[in-house]
């Protein structure tokens, strides 16, 4: 697609503007074949090049490129088959999509927890879903990958077939073979708190989360800042018609601002999140392992999205957003085969997603270095309620552009490496974005 045209303009679009480039060209392959042609002709001609799914990276540079820009939206199959309990998935699709249309054969996937999240990157990058409790991360539940290896040929990966490539895949994924579970109505959505209830909000969190085990049942509170203000996005999940009484009383009862809870389908639940109101700004995620959520550590949390929420306005800061994102502890005991991310199993460290959005393009180096530094003190504090943080790995997803391998893949760092000279020895891959081997 050329420059100018309506395809050239939403192949290169992204959730946040900060994540786009203007490519030389894009292009949409229609089949794995098609990729392989492509990814020849790129790899030939030293050519940069990009591969975007969902367009939901914040991260500059990842999914997005001066050179050639890979749009992979054609690749939109979802196909379920029910000898086999599984799920054939396309890679350029976003969750909504994919939950609407397994929604009639009363199934789903693990899958992202809020609305425009795409396949490729959330699934590549482990994916906590709200099935995580019960199931393990996304990544947990692939069998099978359709994979366009560098040099071009097109093969089908699993554990039996290649385990290290299943492990640590180099190339480009076009479509995922994922295990469907069954699925019907959820309960929850949003409630939003002002000010005056936020420490009444995290006292019912830290009793939710000492007293719940229920691996149906699961939330995210984000302590966020909109232009300077103080509020709490509280998002409830129930997989059934309605939790078991008394579960989430502490929240429903707390004044609130808005709320829409409800018995709703999976696709209404992701998508009553407020997570897009910020769409077409700038914006960065960052994030912190952690391992207890101690009133000292939902302190300092609270106070950060306090003090940057003034903090960012001066740089066109618009929102800023820490999401806690608890879990039960036996998350990674559903999967004993070893996969890329996370580095070990024997502990489960919970993701925590920060994230600032803002309009001026001259302030992105002042808000990347901001979300560092926060990040950093909440880390120290941290680090002091529990010294595994020290060497927790980040989550893929959320980290930052320039976050080194080893604190992301930890263990695994060398062994990736070992696979990419296997099967990218003239580094094709490194002409385009992501975390660098």
């Amino acid at each position: 697609m050329s420059v100018g045209t309506p395809s050239y303009t939403e192949d290169n679009e992204h959730w946040t503007t900060s994540s786009s480039q203007a490519s030389a060209c894009s292009v949409e392959p229609r089949t794995a074949q098609d990729v392989a042609r492509i990814v020849k002709i790129l790899g030939t001609t030293r050519t940069p090049f990009a591969v975007r799914s969902g367009g939901h990276a914040t991260n500059p540079g990842f999914s997005s490129t001066p050179g050639v820009q890979i749009a992979m939206f054609r690749f939109n199959e979802v196909t379920y088959h029910p000898e086999s309990q599984t799920a054939v998935i396309g890679s350029g699709l976003i969750f909504d999509d994919v939950y609407a249309r397994l929604e009639p054969h009363n199934v789903s996937v693990l899958g992202g927890r809020v609305s425009e999240i795409g396949v490729g990157g959330f699934l590549l990058g482990g994916g906590y879903t709200w099935h995580t409790n019960q199931r393990g991360l996304a990544v947990d539940t692939i069998l099978k990958y359709e994979l366009v290896k560098p040099n071009g040929e097109v093969v089908t990966v699993t554990e039996a077939s290649d385990a290290e490539l299943f492990f640590g895949l180099k190339g480009i994924i076009t479509r995922f073979t994922m295990k469907a579970f069954p699925q019907g109505p959820v309960w929850g959505g949003v409630i939003t708190y002002l000010l005056p209830q936020i420490p009444d909000v995290t006292t019912a969190f830290t009793k939710f989360i000492s007293t719940v085990t229920d691996p149906k049942a699961g939330l995210i509170n984000a302590y966020n800042a909109f232009n300077g203000q103080p509020v709490v996005s509280l998002l409830l999940f129930y997989d059934g018609s309605s939790p078991p009484s008394g579960m989430f009383d502490d929240f429903l009862g707390i004044t609130a601002v808005s709320q829409d809870i409800s018995e709703r389908s999976l696709v209404s639940l992701i998508q009553s999140s407020p997570s897009n109101q910020t769409a077409g700004s700038r914006g960065v995620f960052h994030t912190v392992p952690l391992v207890n959520f101690t009133p000292k550590i939902l302190d300092t949390i609270f106070n950060e999205s306090k003090v940057m929420g003034l903090n960012v306005v001066p740089d066109s800061g618009t929102l800023v957003s820490y999401a806690v994102e608890p879990f039960l502890p036996t998350i990674l005991n559903h999967n004993t085969s070893p996969t890329a991310y996370p580095p070990t199993r024997a502990q489960a460290f919970y993701p925590f997603n920060i994230f600032y959005s803002w309009t001026g393009e001259a302030f992105d180096n002042n808000l990347f270095d901001k979300i560092r530094a926060s990040a950093d003190r909440i880390r120290d504090v941290a680090v002091q309620d529990d010294p595994r943080v020290a060497d927790a790995p980040l989550y893929p997803n959320y980290a930052i552009f320039d976050t080194p391998l080893q604190k992301v893949y930890g263990v695994n760092v060398d062994r990736l490496k070992a696979l990419k000279a296997r099967v990218d020895p003239d580094n094709v891959m490194g002409l385009a974005g992501g975390f660098k081997f």
